[in-house]
């Protein structure tokens, strides 16, 4: 195998690792309606995208180059979801279903979160619901926090997407919110 193809294979291979990871990044800006941020994205994913599909279609004497597209595409799947979970752009809002909502809410309180409290009635008596939004980044955090407070606590957990009500974001309307 000459030192072409190999450097070719290669290059086949970042550059797919590179646009599928741009891929993954701009898919997760769209569901949190980043629109700017995924165009831009969108922009330098389709020019990778076209330079390195065509050097596998304009070559295909180079089987090996469509591995190098396939390897490219898995690798750049998996560094895609990695990134964005570690940026972890975005809020999340956390349902905490406890029988001990009123020890749960302070201790979260008193650790610097807002909490949002119902009261419920289950088949086996009083549940409470605890709703507190947080940064992604903050998610384990919280649920490690409120499982040390109450260990049989169960957590849903939903990604937040902002929308405007009478010119006023949901995030500047919820921080007016008073504590309970």
């Amino acid at each position: 195998m000459s030192t072409s193809v190999v450097a070719t294979f290669a290059l086949i291979v970042l550059a797919r690792i590179t646009d599928v990871t741009l891929d993954t990044l701009r898919t997760a800006a769209i569901v949190q309606g980043r629109r700017v941020f995924a165009a831009i994205l969108g922009f330098f994913e389709a020019v990778i995208y076209v330079c390195a599909v065509a050097k596998v279609l304009l070559n295909m004497d180079h089987p090996i180059y469509a591995l190098a597209y396939g390897l490219g595409y898995g690798l750049g799947t998996f560094l895609g979801i990695t990134i964005e979970q570690r940026l972890g752009f975005g809020r999340q809002v956390l349902s905490l279903f406890t029988r001990n909502g009123a020890e749960l809410a302070k201790g979260l309180i008193s650790a610097g979160y807002r909490v949002a409290k119902v009261q419920g009635h289950i088949r086996d008596g009083e549940a409470s619901i605890l709703y507190v939004e947080v940064p992604r980044k903050q998610t384990r955090k919280l649920i490690s926090e409120a499982a040390a407070i109450d260990e049989t606590c169960f957590c849903v957990v939903n990604e937040v997407r902002a929308a405007g009500f009478a010119n006023r974001s949901v995030s500047n309307s919820v921080e007016n919110w008073p504590s309970m």
